[in-house]
């Protein structure tokens, strides 16, 4: 049984648990057992603690990376931010010895070293590499058949190529091919590529735009007939599901209602995991829908 370092960070354990729950029965359905990261913080969010302050973002991301150092593991999370921050972070200090000595300087002061022994491993990576595609499809119990998904890759898990190395980050397929093994159909849409209206700060600072930006992904999604868009960030996750239901308000009607389900939990489904254990709910936009056509 391999096992990773799962670094929970902030909205997976607050916002959806469910994620937490399904991503962690899945793993184990291949002998892959997660284990909790203890003492962690926020991982800090790249887009915001990076660009203000570098080597207070690095410090603290250096600071979590240790924990699994300890561990002897390396790490896997369910939000590409935190995923941007820690493999980020520790692509820095593997690289910059100027840093690391400075970052370390820091983490002395708490009893902490950065030795750069764990390595930062996104779950749709151990999905994909680990696991694979064809292994999924073996253990397939309920096939979704007739199921159109549009896959939303946000921003961070591909960019910037030149550190993530994940493939091509324009024409990326990882998702399609894990949302076709398990029998169900991902569709194209218009502006794929384009951010859900969450990160960088823009949900926080600028809310009618990034409510905008959902409404342009949801349209984009609906015109190509989509059941259900899948992402394998829980921030883009919230963006989208909370994002409809703000929309709706603001609109006073009910005019965007796309089922919004996380990569794990999507598989999930296929692999027999019970949809209330993996919290679909819970949701703001329900998921009904969705599990009628699937289970008719």
């Amino acid at each position: 049984m391999s096992k990773y370092a799962y670094f929970l960070g902030c909205l997976t354990p607050n916002r959806y648990p469910g994620i937490e729950a399904a991503t962690i029965d899945l793993l184990r359905m291949f002998d892959i057992e997660l284990e909790y990261m203890k003492g962690t913080s926020c991982c800090p969010a790249p887009g915001v603690f990076g660009s203000f302050d570098l080597e207070t973002w690095l410090t603290v991301a250096a600071r979590n990376i240790t924990i699994a150092e300890e561990m002897g593991r390396d790490i896997t999370l369910t939000c590409n931010g935190c995923f941007a921050t820690l493999q980020e972070a520790d692509h820095i200090l593997k690289h910059n010895r100027d840093l690391l000595k400075t970052i370390n300087g820091h983490l002395s002061k708490i009893g902490r070293e950065y030795k750069g022994t764990s390595s930062v491993v996104h779950v749709i990576e151990i999905l994909y590499n680990d696991i694979g595609p064809e292994r999924i499809s073996d253990m397939v119990v309920q096939p979704l058949d007739g199921v159109k998904v549009a896959c939303h890759y946000g921003c961070h898990f591909l960019k910037p190529s030149s550190v993530r190395q994940r493939g091509n980050p324009e024409n990326p397929t990882i998702l399609e091919e894990l949302v076709e093994a398990v029998g169900a159909t991902p569709v194209d849409y218009r502006d794929k590529g384009m951010c859900c209206g969450a990160g960088g700060g823009v949900r926080a600072g600028k809310i009618d735009v990034a409510l905008e930006m959902t409404r342009k992904k949801i349209e984009a999604m609906n015109e190509a007939e989509a059941d259900c868009v899948t992402t394998p960030c829980v921030f883009c996750q919230f963006q989208f599901d909370m994002g409809q239901t703000e929309i709706n308000n603001k609109l006073g009607a009910d005019k965007y209602h796309l089922p919004v389900v996380f990569i794990t939990q999507l598989i999930g489904l296929a692999l027999g995991l019970s949809p209330r254990r993996m919290g679909l709910h819970r949701h703001r936009i329900p998921v009904k829908p969705l599990l009628d056509k699937i289970f008719a």
